[in-house]
């Protein structure tokens, strides 16, 4: 006779079959989420996923090739703590991710300059091979020209900022962006609108192209 305890470990076999079957289909997305902490194929498959945008988010902020693969093995680490408190409502998986990256590289941030010691750290630089390191390489040169200019995007507020570099850096939607700050997406919009014009008005007056970063047309925000 099944016992209850019988009856949920099927439910919960079942469930990750279903949860892998569409996570092959059409990726991670907001249903699948809650498994990446308990499933190592769906975190695979959310780490393939996303693992090429942090990287481009964190070589932005950070020059230092050893430094961007602690962060970035530490953001996937905080998803994983994390993830129980993911609410479909409050936006997209890779908006949630991104706002725990800008979580993770400020308080790196902040960290600068003071000891860190840590046991059982994770080092996010032994666990990479050479083709990794010369990927986390590329994308530190990569990001060469954009982090020029941070001197004027750093004169911008920061909830502007946020949302700039999120959408017209990061390739963010604006709706995901504002899920990674916390804000409202019309409150996002009107930061991107200020950012976008301010950042213009910053970069004529010294010289320079008066035009933003980007990487999408506009008609794809």
């Amino acid at each position: 006779m099944e016992t209850e305890l019988d009856r949920g470990a099927r439910v919960t076999s079942l469930d990750r079959h279903l949860a892998l079957v569409s996570v092959r289909d059409g990726g991670v997305g907001a249903e699948q989420l809650r498994w990446i902490g308990t499933d190592p194929d769906i975190f695979e498959a959310f780490y393939r996923e996303q693992v090429e945008g942090v990287e481009r988010f964190v070589a932005r902020r950070v020059g230092d090739r050893g430094r961007a693969a602690d962060l970035t093995a530490e953001i996937f680490l905080a998803a994983i703590e994390s993830v129980g408190h993911y609410r479909a409502s409050k936006g997209t998986p890779r908006g949630w991710l991104y706002g725990i990256a800008r979580t993770v590289v400020a308080n790196d941030a902040r960290r600068q300059g003071a000891e860190r010691k840590r046991e059982e750290r994770w080092t996010g630089s032994a666990l990479l091979d050479l083709d990794d390191a010369a990927r986390i390489d590329a994308r530190i040169d990569a990001a060469a020209r954009a982090r020029e200019l941070y001197a004027a995007m750093d004169k911008l507020p920061e909830g502007e900022r946020a949302v700039l570099e999120l959408v017209a850096l990061d390739d963010l939607s604006v709706a995901e962006a504002a899920a990674a700050v916390g804000v409202r997406p019309a409150t996002a919009r009107v930061r991107l609108f200020r950012a976008r014009r301010k950042l213009r008005a910053e970069l004529e007056s010294a010289g320079g192209p008066g035009k933003e970063p980007t990487q999408r047309k506009e008609g794809q925000r």
